[in-house]
């Protein structure tokens, strides 16, 4: 059996018990008492039973009323605290954030984001994976992710949003010992008959398609990992291309690491998301602080980025 009650009706039937007179409870509810004694009546008539008794001097709960209670107040705490929980939501005082991005990312861009935005919002927590390009677009359809970062251009259909965040040039990890290690720009075809040490997926699309066929490596050491790749060339011959913000990362391996050029590729960074109608505040908000701080640093660096991206054929997707 269903009883249709509301919540008016509950909080004046516990706020009378509360203040042991309907004309105290009245103008702690900001009603007439008129209204409030209706509002207990129309949920004793709903109910069929007397919940409070009621003399000349005096109001308390019936038998049936004391038993009820309890139950009232567990229903309407639950419901305070579920409106509080809301609110901290809305307010960003709580909140949940999971973030994929590949290995590249994760060891360069993403620290300091995630570190920036957690000083704005101490209440929101940051899930981090990370994982393949692969699994973090599949993170993202099947929702176990709520924010992807990688390479743009490898969008298959419109259920996920892109936004370009960074244009990165390529730049070349070499050993110390490497003659071409002096700190200048080195050309690919200046690096042609050393092995690339490859952890990029896609590289013949999204690399070498931008490179003349007559300057591309004559060896590749596939690997899956960056720091794979970088570990690989400290102690064997070759060279690893990096995102030119992947600095910190290969000197920390002890390499020399330095312009590529002639010619230039520009590496494409994209945060990947849902629609915003499907984020929750806390998603939303760290969407907002990422592409905040995407402008600050394109601005940051624009005198020294644009002519690297003017000399690039085409920009890496």
């Amino acid at each position: 059996m269903t009883f249709e009650v509301t919540l008016r009706q509950l909080r004046a039937f516990i706020t009378v018990l509360e203040c042991g007179s309907f004309s105290v409870a009245a103008d702690t509810m900001h009603l007439s008492q008129a209204a409030l004694s209706g509002l207990v009546k129309e949920l004793e008539s709903r109910l069929g039973v007397r919940l409070l008794d009621r003399n000349t001097r005096s109001v308390g709960a019936s038998v049936v009323g004391k038993a009820f209670e309890p139950m009232v107040r567990r229903v309407l705490a639950d419901l305070d605290e579920a409106l509080e929980s809301v609110s901290n939501l809305k307010a960003l005082r709580r909140g949940l954030v999971r973030v994929a991005a590949p290995e590249t990312l994760s060891c360069t861009l993403l620290p300091e984001l995630v570190a920036g935005y957690s000083e704005r919002h101490p209440g929101v927590e940051i899930r981090f994976d990370d994982v393949p390009i692969e699994q973090v677009l599949a993170n993202l359809h099947n929702g176990s992710s709520d924010i992807g970062f990688g390479p743009a251009g490898v969008l298959t259909d419109d259920a996920i949003q892109a936004h370009l965040i960074r244009i990165d040039p390529l730049w070349a990890a070499l050993r110390p010992d490497d003659p071409l290690a002096t700190g200048k720009p080195v050309s690919w075809k200046d690096l042609r008959e050393r092995p690339l040490i490859n952890y990029m997926p896609n590289l013949a699309t999204n690399v070498l398609s931008n490179v003349p066929s007559r300057r591309h490596p004559e060896q590749i050491v596939p690997v899956h990992r960056v720091n794979t790749a970088l570990s690989l060339l400290r102690v064997r011959p070759g060279y690893v291309i990096c995102p030119s913000m992947a600095r910190s990362l290969v000197e920390g391996f002890g390499l020399v690491f330095v312009p590529l050029c002639q010619p230039a590729v520009s590496w494409r960074i994209a945060l990947f998301t849902r629609a915003r109608a499907a984020l929750s505040p806390a998603v939303e908000s760290f969407l907002d602080y990422a592409l905040e701080a995407a402008q600050v640093d394109e601005a940051a660096r624009a005198p020294a980025v644009r002519p690297a991206v003017a000399r690039s054929r085409r920009g890496l997707g």
